[in-house]
């Protein structure tokens, strides 16, 4: 069982090595777009099979280095559900996110799903932890420049109005997924952890299919190439290095470095797809990284007494 470690500040600094594999794990995540594109399968289908063959290559590691550690979920309540909790999120992520797509336009989906790193600093200030006002307004520049990538175009149309809601609730639900993960890598090694997270995730993905009559196995040898690929980077280099950086790294900063995924998956579009970035990606893309640099430079101020 992994030793149990100091839980990361709200607004931490991360070390140097921490920022190296995030900016791994966010040009990982960043293939993600391109590649369910290339996919010629449904995006709820897309995202169980990442999980299968992920828990594929993680469960046996974990069954041959971590034996003693799985034993002790056992007996480690806590551990065993905050691993389940995670999973659920991160089902309820995709269960929302994806099919929001379909009832709104990408620009609001986007833009929506983005308000991940306000909902972690909600969550953390709920928790009682201390958020500066400093990390505040990074995030609200980072947002920003997201807003400005993705266009602004919200429908008042009651459909168009659910497809906000689900894409708002999947944001969420993202921002839950990596807070509950950053507990559970106090006690976990990030083998054990991601191993019953994906797997759990892949059963819930696997009866949420099931249950939408989704077609699960009839799929041509090029998609089955891209749930490879998808694995490989989205879901190994990306998804759980993040949960690797989450031992040490406050959700917040994790979720506002994530915004960089936009932009990453906008520059990928245009060599993949040859997708013009819209005028404003260059300025969006300095607001971003103006917004996450000062929320990582937010962590140097002392802690302040919370409300």
């Amino acid at each position: 069982m992994a030793t149990a470690s100091a839980r990361p500040a709200a607004i931490g600094q991360p070390g140097a090595a921490d920022l190296v594999l995030l900016a791994i794990a966010v040009a990982a995540v960043s293939f993600s777009g391109p590649l369910v594109r290339e996919a010629a399968a449904p995006a709820l289908v897309i995202a169980l099979f990442r999980n299968v063959f992920a828990s594929a290559v993680l469960v046996p590691v974990a069954f041959t280095s971590h034996r003693d550690e799985l034993r002790s979920l056992r007996v480690e309540r806590e551990a065993r559900w905050l691993a389940v909790a995670a999973a659920v999120v991160l089902t309820l992520h995709f269960a929302t996110w994806v099919p929001s797509l379909s009832y709104t336009s990408v620009a609001s989906a986007v833009a929506l799903v983005s308000t991940q790193p306000i909902w972690a600093a909600v969550i953390a200030r709920a928790r009682g932890e201390y958020i500066p006002a400093r990390a505040w307004g990074g995030i609200a520049v980072a947002f920003t420049g997201t807003i400005l990538l993705s266009g602004i175009d919200f429908s008042v149309s009651a459909r168009a109005l659910f497809g906000d809601a689900l894409a708002l609730f999947g944001g969420a639900c993202s921002a839950a997924y990596v807070t509950i993960g950053a507990e559970a890598r106090r006690t976990l090694t990030t083998t054990v952890y991601t191993s019953v997270c994906y797997s759990i995730t892949a059963v819930l993905l696997l009866a949420a299919c099931l249950a939408g009559r989704l077609d699960v196995l009839h799929h041509p040898a090029k998609t089955w190439w891209v749930f490879v690929a998808i694995t490989a980077g989205p879901q190994l280099l990306g998804h759980t290095v993040v949960n690797r950086v989450l031992r040490t790294t406050s959700a917040t900063v994790v979720s506002v470095a994530i915004l960089f995924e936009v932009v990453g998956a906008t520059l990928l579009a245009w060599w993949w797809f040859g997708e013009q970035p819209p005028a404003g990606a260059y300025p969006a893309a300095v607001l971003i990284f103006a917004g996450v640099v000062t929320v990582v430079l937010a962590g140097r101020e002392p802690a302040a007494p919370v409300d």
